[in-house]
């Protein structure tokens, strides 16, 4: 990456796994930038409920992505993951593979199932076994329940490319988007032991360079 580009500030949290999906997108494509940790509070100051950070993201939420180089804010992590794409992947090392209508849907399909299917079910029952304030087990089995049906879609993809990456072409930000929903399994009180190609290919994104540094630099904020 050209040394004149600025660092684009990244907003994010110590926990959350939608941060980190971003670094670690940053990280692989050399963009420099600097960590803006908030915390879960309305302060004014430090809370993503508080008005400074929701004049960034009215929505109150991170990650959020802040540009100097174009002027472009952007948050969810769907959106600021296609921003760097579009703008940082000249390359297109971190995209679809290929130019086909396939290629193209392939990504963005198994991208959207990662955003709106196993994020939020694992998000629930992470809520609901860790911070909902009165005991519901029904709502924490139905949770785990659907977890655990999208760990069988994944593990299904993953045996196509025994266990390296989710796209049987190469590591993308389709991975990206993964590692940091799926590394909390242990967290949210589920188990890999049915899932031998998501626990392979969870221990080969954990030895990616750019996924270490991510952590790093998102620990390093706190």
């Amino acid at each position: 990456m050209a040394a004149h580009i600025k660092p684009v500030i990244l907003h994010a949290h110590a926990t959350g796994p939608n941060p980190i999906k971003i670094a670690i997108a940053l990280e692989s494509l050399g963009v420099p930038y600097t960590v803006k940790s908030w915390d879960f509070s309305d302060n004014p100051d430090t809370g993503v409920k508080g008005s400074q950070f929701l004049k960034i993201n009215e929505n109150g939420r991170v990650p959020a992505l802040e540009d100097p180089n174009t002027g472009v804010v952007s948050w969810e992590s769907g959106a600021c993951m296609n921003y760097i794409r579009r703008v940082y992947d000249n390359g297109n090392t971190i995209g679809p593979s290929g130019d086909s209508a396939q290629d193209l849907v392939d990504f963005e399909k198994w991208e959207y199932f990662l955003l709106t299917t196993l994020g939020p079910m694992t998000g629930q029952t992470n809520w609901f076994r860790h911070y909902h304030a009165t005991k519901n087990d029904d709502a924490l089995n139905r949770y785990v329940a659907q977890t655990y049906r999208c760990y069988d879609v994944l593990e299904g993809q993953l045996q196509k490319s025994e266990g390296t990456s989710i796209l049987p072409s190469r590591v993308t930000a389709v991975d990206y988007h993964f590692e940091p929903w799926v590394r909390q399994y242990a967290f949210a009180g589920l188990s890999l032991d049915n899932y031998p190609f998501i626990k392979k290919w969870l221990g080969l994104m954990g030895d990616r360079e750019e996924v270490q540094e991510a952590y790093s630099k998102i620990k390093k904020s706190i």
